[in-house]
């Protein structure tokens, strides 16, 4: 048996005790260097903050809450205490403005937002650029007096052009207690849309009896007093010395006559919109919004202080629009024409063999009446004619009677009989012939010929 078989087995006990103090040792330096932060320096070791142990919860019954750590519940202002926000806070807020490829969603928008009295939302789809503190106090007494109420049969109207497919004018029309109507000016930006550049307000002042006293305002103000019937108003818009008041008077017999009225669609285009002078061309329609017309308007202004003013009125195409409807194609049946002479002439016609005014001639009449009473030193001449049937004699006395029917209604509705030249002129001058190149009748020239001329220019 060698030496090492004669001892017992020995114990562990005291391995296990060493290596104990040495996990001990290396756990100790290891929180030295963390709280050291890994430096050369020794950082100086807080005490632990000594905290008392949380009570067990107790089964079954709700754990108390201190009140002071309870959250407050919010508090709701009544809605009468809310105050609103201020013009120059609802300026802030406007920004930019809203932008749409439709200007009439972009005006359906705005228009719904008033109607509902919101605002913040109205002012928010306009946009800073074109507001002001007046426009939001405007706008804010038509909402205190309830005007925001959109007309049901058209709230929102395309008034024109001021620059082709860029720049455009448009109202809403509300039902308040004077039919409030607000303007918008539209200019159309890089992207295609459409955002708000200026607004007017039916609480500012209008121009004379124009609402805008730009070029489109006036030629608009101008047609709305014809599609009125209003000569005194639609002659207050023109350079006297360039259109006649026999040309007014005309334009509003066809307007009446045709019953036209404006096509929703750009009723007014730019041709060309200059500094100085500017052109339109207006769209009109019949009462059924199938067919349209159009004619040409220029207004003009000597400098940039003085009112526009309508200049020229092209209604060639309107004329012939104007037969095709009223008279079944008949160019020669018109009621203005090119006079000789120089100027315009109003023409009333007469069915053959008659000397009485229909109800037609009749409103025609009131229209010219109308004329003379605004200008006392006004005179007008009246000339009767007939076509070519019958004897010399007999046409003489029945054109004497187709003049003096004219001058017999004229008196009755109050237009001084110093005013009026009445002759009679027979056969003698006929507008177009009676016959045709070959010799024989010519129905539609003998018609055109049976008429009482009415010339104002002198």
């Amino acid at each position: 048996m060698s030496t090492y078989d004669s001892y017992e087995p020995q114990s562990k006990f005291g391995l296990y005790v060493i290596l104990s103090f040495v996990a001990a040792a290396l756990l100790g330096a290891g929180v030295y260097f963390l709280n050291s932060g890994g430096g050369d320096e020794p950082v100086a070791r807080k005490a632990p903050v000594q905290t008392e142990a949380e009570p067990e919860p107790v089964v079954g019954k709700p754990e108390p809450i201190d009140p002071f750590d309870a959250e407050p519940k919010p508090m709701i202002q009544p809605l009468d205490t809310v105050m609103p926000p201020t013009p120059d806070q609802m300026l802030i807020d406007a920004g930019m403005g809203a932008a749409e490829l439709d200007p009439k969603v972009l005006l359906g928008k705005i228009g719904r937002s008033l109607e509902m009295s919101d605002l913040e939302n109205a002012t928010m789809l306009i946009g800073q650029k074109a507001l002001d503190e007046s426009h939001l106090k405007g706008l804010q007494a038509l909402a205190d007096k309830g005007d925001f109420r959109l007309s049901a049969m058209d709230p929102v109207v395309e008034i024109g052009e001021l620059e082709a497919n860029r720049r455009s004018r448009w109202a809403l029309n509300f039902q308040g207690e004077q039919g409030a109507r607000i303007y918008f000016d539209l200019l159309r930006g890089e992207t295609g849309k459409w955002g708000v550049d200026k607004i007017k307000l039916p609480t500012e002042e209008p121009a004379g009896r124009a609402v805008f006293i730009d070029s489109l305002g006036i030629a608009d103000a101008f047609l709305k007093a014809v599609l009125d019937q209003d000569f005194d108003d639609a002659k207050s818009f023109v350079d006297s010395t360039m259109v006649s008041d026999a040309k007014i008077a005309g334009l509003c017999i066809i307007f009446e006559e045709a019953k036209y009225q404006f096509r929703p669609q750009k009723p007014l285009r730019a041709m060309f919109n200059r500094d100085l002078t500017a052109g339109f061309i207006a769209h009109v329609e019949d009462e059924s919004g199938e067919k349209a017309a159009d004619f040409g308007l220029n207004v003009q202004r000597a400098a940039a202080d003085k009112p526009w003013r309508v200049t020229e009125v092209n209604l060639d195409s309107l004329l012939a629009d104007y037969a095709d409807r009223v008279a079944g194609g008949d160019v020669h049946f018109t009621p203005l024409v090119k006079n000789p002479a120089g100027g315009d002439t109003l023409i009333l016609y007469f069915g053959f063999d008659e000397d009485g005014l229909t109800p037609r001639t009749q409103r025609q009449l009131d229209i010219v009446a109308g004329l003379l009473k605004t200008d006392a030193g006004k005179k007008l001449t009246l000339s009767g004619h007939t076509d070519s049937l019958g004897t010399d004699q007999y046409n003489e006395s029945l054109s004497g009677r187709r003049a003096g029917a004219v001058q017999k209604y004229l008196l009755g509705v109050g237009v001084p009989p110093t005013q009026i030249i009445a002759m009679a002129e027979g056969e003698t001058k006929p507008r177009v012939p009676n016959a045709t190149a070959e010799g024989e009748d010519n129905p539609t020239g003998r018609r055109a010929n049976r008429r009482t001329e009415i010339y104002l220019d002198f």
